[in-house]
């Protein structure tokens, strides 16, 4: 069976330093593939890569057997909604000035999957699914917790009914009573929508909670 995600032989290099050195993995439908290391080991930038934020020198991303590599602008944002990412600061990846309702419909609008009989109630849905009432959608981020920021980052990276999610730190930002939250949020959210994950953290005991595997990352390579 094709996996949902295929990393093979990946390089990304910052001017002359090799940041990520031939690493491969794989993702399943449905599977959660946790990348643990230390800060600056290139985990993070092996996401950047996954999400074609950021080029590659060589090697290959494929999703759902296409070759993300070269793939031209055009094609890749038909391919975008189907994998999306969640990153580490809650608050930074949220605009301050727009109401938490619009900005967890922005990815339904950008992709045209906006309706206007629909997309209220969807939004209503994804907030009623992270936790959040249909109040906080009223709220700017400000006015909100870290750990409820972090839920409305969840619910818009899932309006678009993604296959896979990239998590990059998703709770290194929160205390531990609501890393724990979110944690077991993720899971429940694993099990009723099937979606896969590629979770990065420097937190081996998170993700093992969470992964069906645990790839260890160090100096930019996979480690045994």
């Amino acid at each position: 069976m094709t996996p949902l995600l295929d990393v093979r032989d990946l390089v990304v290099r910052y001017g002359t330093r090799q940041v990520v050195d031939r690493v491969s993995f794989t993702v399943g439908a449905g599977e959660a593939v946790g990348l643990v290391g230390p800060s600056g080991c290139g985990k993070s930038t092996t996401a950047l890569a996954v999400l074609r934020l950021l080029q590659p020198a060589a090697g290959t991303v494929r999703f759902a057997g296409v070759d993300l590599t070269h793939l031209p602008e055009r094609e890749l944002r038909r391919l975008r909604p189907r994998f999306q990412p969640v990153f580490q600061d809650p608050h930074g990846a949220l605009s301050p000035r727009r109401r938490i309702r619009d900005q967890i419909a922005e990815p339904l609008r950008v992709h045209g999957r906006w309706s206007r009989a629909d997309g209220p109630a969807r939004v209503d849905e994804l907030m009623e699914r992270v936790g959040l009432s249909p109040a906080h959608g009223l709220r700017l981020p400000h006015e909100l917790s870290g750990g409820q920021c972090q839920r409305v980052v969840i619910a818009r990276a899932l309006a678009t009914r993604p296959e896979l999610l990239v998590l990059d730190e998703p709770t290194s930002a929160l205390d531990p009573s609501l890393r724990a939250e979110i944690l077991n949020l993720l899971m429940d959210l694993r099990a009723s929508l099937r979606v896969g994950f590629l979770l990065i953290s420097h937190d081996h005991a998170a993700v093992r909670h969470v992964s069906d595997r645990v790839l260890t990352m160090r100096d930019g390579r996979l480690i045994p």
